[in-house]
């Protein structure tokens, strides 16, 4: 109850002040072990993740944490080959640390596809209508790509995407999407999800993978028009466990996908981290895990 009553307060500080600098110091500690089982605000430095461990004699990790460790830990270091990435999202920025690392850890393939694959197709010259780009990110881009091709990684982009077309009048209130493959995009075209040759591109790729990862969507889940291949990759990825491959899922729309077509529970191991699985994925130090003195 000791343990309870002096983590809860933690709950009632505003978000900005929970830092190293409002430290359980500032209160009196009557506990003697500290556990850890938030994986999800592990990267960050707070008081509840890092700066209560300096008052209390041991600081351990909890079952869901310890877990979540261990799956992260064989797929960057002690995975099976081939070793397939999925990455996906609206930022290649955010996914630019994680591709090096994954390319240093020697991964077989890198798929790409969301909104971060319209920066590689403008980098490399293709049109991609309205579609997001990170136009900061275009040489970047092409440098990760290359550097990936000197290493013997496989990076591939998807073949034909779903797109809306500014061009074509609104029917009845309601967008309507098309298939269409990537060198048709003009300009009045915004990509809104990979499309089903892209599936079974990215299937193939993945038939005999025996670890794969996979961070974040395939298209914008915020539409329930454009998430069907989303949810294709989903079904892939669950089959690949299926034939007993180690497939770890991480990020909110990634797991959203999985759990959407009821195939969670065939999921290797989930991931409850967003940006502190991105952070691991990377190679960097979790604060949270660091400070520990049990793992």
């Amino acid at each position: 109850m000791a343990t309870w009553s002096c983590l809860r307060i933690f709950a009632f500080i505003p978000k900005k002040k929970r830092t190293m600098t409002n430290s359980p110091g500032n209160w009196r500690v009557s506990v003697n072990v500290y556990v850890n089982d938030a994986f999800g605000a592990a990267h960050r430095a707070h008081a509840s993740t890092v700066g209560i461990t300096k008052y209390v004699a041991q600081a351990a990790a909890g079952l869901l944490l310890e877990r979540e460790l261990e799956y992260l830990g064989r797929v960057l270091n002690h995975p099976e080959h081939p070793f397939v990435a999925i990455l996906g999202g609206a930022k290649v920025s955010d996914k630019i640390p994680v591709i090096n690392a994954l390319i240093d850890r020697k991964v077989d393939k890198i798929l790409i596809g969301g909104a971060m694959a319209y920066t590689f197709f403008k980098a490399e010259g293709f049109t991609v209508g309205k579609s997001l780009v990170e136009n900061d990110m275009l040489q970047t881009a092409l440098a990760v790509k290359e550097r990936a091709v000197a290493a013997g990684v496989e990076l591939l982009l998807p073949t034909d995407h779903q797109i809306v077309d500014s061009y074509e009048p609104v029917k009845g209130g309601q967008i309507f999407t098309k298939t269409i493959p990537i060198e048709f995009t003009n300009a009045g075209h915004a990509g809104m999800d990979i499309g089903v040759e892209t599936i079974k591109h990215f299937a193939n790729a993945l038939s005999d993978a025996r670890t794969i990862i996979w961070n974040g969507p395939m298209g914008c889940l915020k539409s329930r028009r454009s998430i069907r291949e989303t949810i294709g990759i989903a079904k892939v990825v669950a089959d690949a466990a299926d034939r007993g491959a180690i497939v770890v899922v991480g990020g909110g729309d990634s797991v959203a996908a999985v759990v959407k077509i009821g195939v969670a529970d065939r999921i290797t191991h989930i991931s409850t981290g967003g940006g502190a699985t991105l952070e691991f994925l990377a190679g960097e130090e979790l604060p949270g895990v660091a400070a520990l003195t049990e793992k």
